[in-house]
């Protein structure tokens, strides 16, 4: 069974308050071959960019001010039907292990910690996706 649509057709939304670390992420996933990549610095615009861009991975900062990537898990949860597959990967500077297992507790499918390593990151967001488009398959 192949999976419906290309991984890197995927709509990935990068949400980090430090715009250094957006264009990082969009660099890394530009030479990953992700072209559909939304961005914001701002944590509140979450809610809004799910429903406009509707992504299929969301990779989230959890050190952010107004709503921190904890919060922003707990309203993707409230938001999101019970039975959908909407990966986040936390990538944060936070390397402790309370840290890592409230975030997976939380809601993060999988954690990273800054700094990160590209080829790390671009393998874990295309095991993320294969897993949300079979999910997807299997649903629809």
């Amino acid at each position: 069974m192949h999976n419906l649509r290309n991984t890197l057709d995927a709509r990935i939304l990068v949400v980090d308050d430090e715009v250094a670390n957006v264009q990082l992420l969009e660099r890394v996933l530009s030479m990953g071959g992700y072209q559909n990549v939304e961005s914001t610095t701002d944590p509140r615009q979450v809610l809004e960019l799910l429903h406009a861009f509707q992504p299929d991975i969301i990779l989230l900062d959890l050190l952010m001010p107004h709503l921190d990537g904890f919060a922003v898990m707990a309203s993707l949860r409230s938001t999101l039907p019970s039975d959908s597959y909407l990966p986040v990967l936390v990538l944060t500077a936070d390397a402790t292990s309370e840290t890592r297992r409230r975030a997976l507790a939380g809601g993060a499918k999988d954690f990273l910690t800054k700094p990160l390593d590209v080829d790390e990151v671009l393998l874990r967001i295309a095991n993320m996706l294969d897993t949300r488009f079979l999910h997807l398959q299997l649903n629809a």
